[in-house]
């Protein structure tokens, strides 16, 4: 009889512990610390990572032709705060929905996902740009490609100039089919926002083409 008060005992004893450690949350005083998820702020791509990044020495336009060609600017840069250039068929509309979008320079695809629903697909290419006023001899910028409907390349690979990245998109249904473009200054891959009060490290990318073009207006010849 003692042993059977004293089983029943323990066994109220474990069942109160029980509910303690799972309902409380006492178990977390005795649980492995997890940390917390990295802010996608704060990720960047380290030296040896710019280093190996390919060399860009020719920008080309994302959609249509390497001039741009059969296409237009729906939302340019800082338009309404927004942070690139909204790039459509001529057709407008729905009508380049599945459009090829071009990588606009040798690279590496250093993010490729869904970074929130504004943004649907999101691709972003590192290229390594000569510049002789930079004491390491180049800078780090961005092209990033955003409403996309699929994926051409996986995260970590290196791209050409002209190659496929994916296709013109809606961002799951969000929007008419356009291509979301923008080139950003800088190591930090943060997908981040399409629209603020100040430009943040943003450069309009109209301007950026056609500076760092690298060909002749009339050079029409397919990318290598």
């Amino acid at each position: 009889m003692r042993f059977l008060l004293r089983l029943l005992t323990w066994l109220v004893l474990a069942a109160c512990g029980w509910l303690i450690w799972t309902e409380i949350g006492l178990r977390e005083w005795f649980s492995p610390r997890r940390s917390a998820a990295l802010d996608p702020a704060l990720l960047r791509l380290g030296a040896a990572e710019i280093a190996s990044l390919p060399l860009a020495v020719r920008f080309d336009h994302p959609l249509g032709t390497e001039h741009g060609g059969l296409t237009y600017n729906a939302r340019g840069f800082r338009v309404a705060r927004h942070l690139g250039a909204d790039l459509n068929g001529i057709g407008g509309g729905n009508s380049d929905l599945g459009d090829p979008v071009f990588a606009v320079a040798d690279g590496r695809v250093v993010y490729a996902g869904e970074p929130g629903e504004g943004w649907g697909r999101m691709l972003i290419v590192a290229h390594r740009l000569p510049d002789p006023a930079d004491p390491r001899g180049h800078r780090v910028v961005q092209s990033v490609y955003a409403h996309l409907q699929d994926f051409a390349v996986p995260p970590g690979r290196d791209v050409r100039r002209g190659e496929r990245l994916g296709s013109v998109g809606t961002a799951e249904g969000r929007y008419l089919a356009h291509l979301h473009f923008e080139i950003r200054e800088g190591p930090y891959i943060n997908p981040g926002q399409g629209y603020a009060d100040t430009p943040l490290n943003r450069v309009d990318p109209e301007t950026f083409l056609r500076a760092h073009r690298g060909a002749d207006d009339a050079q029409l010849n397919a990318a290598p």
